[in-house]
């Protein structure tokens, strides 16, 4: 199939990027949501949403939530995931939720466990707070170092195996209670059939997708399927055979600068839905701030390859080294993201700063007109004054 990066990135932005629709449509047409604490200024799944959603409002996807459809799970990273997808995932192994790795619960762990989970099952929702006055389990390393209590990381580590669900939030606190998944599959066929449907979801979130990153995405499956995991190479083989997929190069993408040498001259083979097609798509004339991990630009290796210069997640990045800001939002005109926006609040009005990748914004005036559409919607979106 022949296909030229331009294809690729008119087909990146439209299938991502579908007509706003009600969230309940959104969240099962797209399957996971990625999730972050960080509110800069909304949360990342509240920000991937918005441009998905009709009149969507910050925070719906939390007061909703129970009549969602959805859950609260690990995919390739913690997130929002239908519930049939979950189903796909379960029964998972003894592993670590921090790393993914086969990690057995020692006696006094597993009696804590049976412990906890009977305290759950008796209220039929419980708060972390309830939980730990109740046990008072004291203090543990986390995974960033830090210390977090003991009956949080139980509590994590619960509902990473399935024992526990998030049935709804409390101020952003997760309220748990039990859950009893069935018996995972018993023969290789189902096995591989749930993987490959796994690996669907994937790149349908995330197409077109280089080859190198198809392979870097399919390792992180390793936390939705870790009792499956010594199974992901032989997926990836099924995969590039079962997928739509076109070699493209060498062609030098816009914006090329130093950083992107190593992909200069590079010929890259592209993979996405088998039952898409790639060309023939057009970019409305919109212009979208993104979130950090919306499905646009999610991937690195392709943002670097489609749009030629470098975006770098920078919140923990110390403020003296920061190139774009704290919180940059990714701008987005037509198929090109361009630049990067910094959006706050301050005394209720939206404040914005606002750079592009050519030192300057473009001079017609749909894209002044476009720019000043999208900022009146983010303040609907945050509830401001226009």
């Amino acid at each position: 199939m022949l296909i030229t990066l331009d294809d690729l990135r008119r087909f990146a932005v439209t299938h991502s990027l579908f007509k706003p629709t009600t969230l309940k449509r959104a969240l099962h047409k797209m399957g996971f949501v990625q999730a972050d604490p960080i509110r800069a200024p909304a949360r990342a799944q509240d920000l991937i949403l918005r441009n998905r959603v009709k009149d969507y409002r910050d925070g719906d996807l939390e007061r909703l939530y129970a009549n969602l459809d959805i859950e609260e799970d690990y995919f390739i990273t913690y997130g929002f995931v239908t519930s049939s997808i979950r189903a796909l995932m379960h029964p998972r192994s003894a592993t670590s939720a921090s790393t993914g790795d086969y990690q057995r619960w020692p006696a006094a762990r597993l009696k804590q466990a049976n412990l906890l989970l009977e305290f759950v099952r008796q209220r039929g929702q419980a708060h972390p707070r309830d939980v730990d006055n109740h046990f008072s389990h004291g203090k543990v390393k986390n995974y960033w170092g830090g210390t977090s209590n003991a009956t949080t990381q139980l509590l994590d580590d619960m509902h990473y195996r399935g024992l526990l669900r998030v049935a709804r939030r409390e101020g952003g606190i997760r309220i748990y209670t039990a859950q009893r998944h069935e018996s995972g599959p018993t023969d290789e066929a189902e096995r591989r059939a749930r993987i490959d449907a796994l690996i669907d979801v994937l790149v349908r979130i995330y197409a077109p997708l280089p080859g190198r990153s198809l392979a870097f995405y399919l390792r992180r499956l390793r936390f939705a399927m870790p009792q499956w995991r010594e199974e992901l190479t032989s997926a990836l083989q099924r995969a590039k055979q079962r997928l739509s997929h076109a070699r493209t190069g060498p062609t030098l993408p816009h914006y090329a600068t130093d950083d992107l040498m190593p992909l200069r001259g590079d010929e890259v083979d592209w993979y996405w839905p088998a039952d898409e097609d790639a060309r023939g798509h057009v970019a409305p004339d919109t212009v979208r701030f993104l979130a950090p991990f919306d499905p646009v630009v999610h991937d690195r290796t392709r943002f670097e390859i489609l749009w030629g210069w470098v975006y770098r997640f920078e919140a923990y990045t110390p403020a003296t080294k920061r190139k774009l800001g704290y919180y940059a939002l990714p701008l987005l005109w037509r198929d090109g993201v361009i630049g990067w926006a910094n959006l706050s609040v301050m005394n209720g009005k939206l404040k914005s700063e606002l750079g592009y990748v050519a030192s300057h914004a473009p001079r017609d005036r749909a894209f002044k007109r476009e720019l000043e559409a999208e900022l009146d919607r983010m303040r609907a979106f945050l509830g401001l004054e226009s």
